[in-house]
């Protein structure tokens, strides 16, 4: 999940807790985790709402200065549904799957397959 750039900084000091999207579908789950800076966010509701339901309130906690202002970014290409994602910023993050080193290191080749090299003998 992005944000404008002028999102990031309200999201992350957590004065910005909730995104108005219109797609086609959810791109994003409940529990989801979506990096951002040095942590990420991670998604606690996703719903569908109406256009109606985008109040000026609601388009100021989205942190945006209002409705119009707000439906400039939130439409996603061709999307017709207008979801409400709330979500929890989590600062300084692991990261979900930390990569582990077996003494065993990887190449990748010229068709993007990674492959094992030969163990080091230094």
């Amino acid at each position: 999940m992005t944000f404008t750039k002028r999102l990031r900084e309200p999201i992350m000091r957590g004065e910005v807790t909730c995104s108005v999207r219109i797609w086609r579908r959810p791109h994003v789950k409940v529990g989801g985790r979506y990096g951002l800076g040095r942590g990420f966010i991670e998604v606690t509701s996703l719903r569908r709402i109406t256009l109606a339901e985008v109040t000026p309130e609601l388009a100021r906690r989205s942190g945006f200065l209002g409705v119009v202002d707000l439906l400039k970014v939130a439409k996603h290409g061709a999307g017709e549904n207008v979801y409400l994602i709330d979500f929890e910023y989590h600062a300084h993050a692991v990261s979900k799957t930390p990569r582990v080193n077996h003494g065993e290191r990887t190449k990748r080749s010229k068709t993007g397959k990674t492959t094992r090299a030969a163990p080091s003998t230094e």
